[in-house]
């Protein structure tokens, strides 16, 4: 549905956008991810037409449209700001696209209609922006861009302005409207929950580059780079020296701090003496007595508890010297509570530690 080959965007001596080449599939909810200052919006807005790239070219649905203005293009945007007009009804504000068109009344308010039980507004139709609550213009938004019938519909933040509450509960309307529509999302987002929540993939950016792209359990669990890692959920990054091989499949590695594991053979990078390791806080197991089935088992000691609800966030010193974090419910039924002091015994399995390469 779009393509992007080698599309760079400069401002002055500044690249925002830097060769990237990206094919987002026909009825894909595509996510880019990235700090402030990645390039994201910048492609977004070469996508819509608001800016024209330096090089490169820009496909939709199989049509050039690296030269086209923005009314010329199939797509249609939701903006952070929403952007409706003050002055104008629900109805007013949502048929604004389809007045422009000069689309027949009939037509209109026929179209009207649907999208608004589609985005569940129903009895809001004459009430104006400013007597709505942040959900329900950010739902007005969404129908005004949907209701022209676009072949893309471009998403540039459209959740930052809501409460974490009602943005969890947006997140799961919006997967859930675009998998009833089939229609092709491109949604920009800093917030990895957000990415992880709705996307079917993931371009993670950074300097104006695709770092990974690739399905939500592909960026989790196996993360290209350290920064993949580190950005998207936590993670212990460390430093790792091959001291030598291990028994059936694995090698052992030493980590900064001096904790020894067994890692995946075919994980560890052929003839390298060095390389990091990343390992999910989740991952690490922690209990007072000694932990059966993990291939690399070893003691620490809690140095620091940090209670987040459901879960305790520990700071974890093994004997070893080496210092990891780990995630574990927080007192449940089925395990005893863990406290700061306590000495704990920890497992890790093979597959839980991602070789990220020199």
């Amino acid at each position: 549905m779009i393509e992007f080959e080698s599309v760079t965007k400069r401002f002055g001596s500044f690249t925002a956008v830097d060769a990237v080449s990206l094919h987002v599939r026909e009825g894909e909810f595509l996510t880019l991810l990235g700090p402030s200052g990645c390039g994201k919006t910048t492609l977004l807005r070469m996508l819509s037409g608001f800016e024209t790239p330096d090089s490169g070219a820009i496909r939709i649905a199989g049509e050039d449209v690296t030269a086209l203005p923005p009314y010329r293009r199939n797509v249609n945007q939701v903006f952070q700001s929403y952007a409706l007009f003050p002055h104008m009804s629900v109805r007013a504000n949502i048929a604004f696209g389809l007045r422009m068109q000069k689309v027949p009344k009939a037509e209109a308010a026929r179209r009207v209609a649907e999208v608004v039980e589609l985005v569940a507004l129903g009895g809001f139709e004459d009430r104006m922006p400013h007597q709505l609550s942040g959900g329900q213009r950010q739902r007005v938004a969404l129908a005004r861009a949907l209701v022209p019938g676009p072949a893309v519909l471009l998403l540039d933040e459209p959740l930052s302005a809501l409460d974490a509450k009602l943005r969890k509960q947006m997140q799961v309307e919006l997967k859930r409207l675009q998998k009833r529509l089939g229609m092709t999302f491109v949604f920009v987002t800093h917030d990895q929950e957000e990415a992880l929540t709705m996307s079917d993939r993931i371009a993670v950016m950074r300097g104006g580059r695709i770092e990974q792209l690739g399905t939500p359990t592909e960026i989790y669990h196996r993360p290209g780079s350290g920064f993949v890692a580190e950005f998207v959920g936590e993670a212990n990054l460390l430093a790792a020296e091959r001291v030598g091989g291990g028994a059936g499949e694995a090698v052992v590695v030493r980590l900064e701090g001096g904790l020894e594991l067994r890692v995946a053979a075919a994980a560890w990078p052929g003839g390298a003496a060095r390389a990091r390791v990343s390992v999910r806080p989740e991952k690490v197991c922690v209990a007072k007595r000694p932990i059966e089935g993990a291939e690399n088992v070893f003691q620490a000691t809690i140095t620091e508890e940090i209670f987040q609800g459901a879960f305790d966030h520990l700071v974890l010193r093994t004997d070893a010297g080496t210092v990891l974090t780990a995630v574990v419910p927080n007192e449940s039924a089925i395990m005893e509570a863990l406290h700061e002091g306590d000495r704990v015994w920890c497992g890790l399995h093979l597959d839980d530690i991602v070789v990220l390469g020199p």
